[in-house]
């Protein structure tokens, strides 16, 4: 009987050991969830907080031509002055290398100011010489890629000229969670901007009903890094099995496409 006893309390002890350690995971899924849920919820006074609003965007990712791309590379660099000197609606403009592949992203204040974007004088020069530098010229190397999207959140560009790297995200919402994702990224904004001092400029995007898109820039990769182990990286991460098409994996991952910068605006 003694040896029962024993055991049984031996048994107990082990019982609520296990339960010490399980508290600090339970704290912190319980922690994860309240914030997710706080995001749901708050959009709109987020949404308040957030810069950029009624702001617009594009992004066009051009194939080289065959053997043209250090030419493309140095067309698209030497644009950035002209964009500063002819387009004021145009808030930010960069040039992106991701080996064969350039590409454009830009932030307009409002609609009017793309139209402008795209009736100017880089938009121009660009028609002109795409024979000779896009794979599929004008039409199918340039305007079948143009991706033009709303500005749902971001974070205001700092130490801008620093940034030597970014980062474009396509996410496709899950059947029937197109709203609760475009809740998810309205609301991290100030999230990043509160987390990520080596985010150097973030903004999500919201391309048409179902698709999303997430862009952002740092001084180096060790910034990159930091971002995909933060805070609005996580809530996604532990989201995207329900939010998001092809889930973590499939869906957000396997669309992240990493540009070196060669020009900002």
């Amino acid at each position: 009987m003694k040896t029962l006893v024993v055991g049984q309390e031996r048994i107990e002890k082990s019982s609520e050991e296990l339960k010490v350690r399980r508290r600090p995971m339970k704290t912190q899924i319980l922690r994860r969830l309240t914030a997710i849920a706080l995001i749901a919820t708050t959009t709109t006074s987020h949404a308040q907080e957030n810069v950029m609003d009624n702001y617009t965007a594009s992004y066009i990712a051009m194939p080289a031509a065959e053997g043209q791309t250090d030419a493309f590379a140095e067309f698209l660099a030497g644009a950035a002055p002209l964009v500063k000197e002819t387009e004021p609606g145009t808030e930010l403009w960069f040039a992106l290398q991701d080996n064969d592949t350039l590409a454009i992203f830009d932030i307009f204040v409002d609609e009017e100011a793309r139209n402008t974007h795209f009736s100017g004088v880089v938009a121009g020069a660009l028609n002109e010489n795409a024979d000779a530098l896009v794979a599929g010229g004008w039409e199918v190397g340039v305007v079948a890629n143009i991706n033009n999207s709303n500005v749902l959140s971001a974070k205001a560009p700092v130490d801008l000229y620093s940034a030597t790297t970014a980062t474009y995200i396509s996410i496709e919402a899950a059947p029937g969670k197109a709203g609760e994702l475009a809740a998810l990224l309205t609301a991290a904004g100030p999230i990043v901007a509160e987390t990520e001092p080596k985010t150097l400029f973030w903004v999500a995007l919201q391309i048409d009903e179902n698709n999303f898109a997430i862009y952002d820039i740092f001084a180096d990769n060790s910034g990159r890094e930091a971002h995909f182990a933060g805070e609005v990286a996580g809530l996604l991460k532990a989201q995207a099995s329900d939010l998001v098409k092809g889930g973590w994996e499939d869906g957000v991952v396997a669309n992240v496409r990493n540009s070196d910068i060669l020009a900002i605006k």
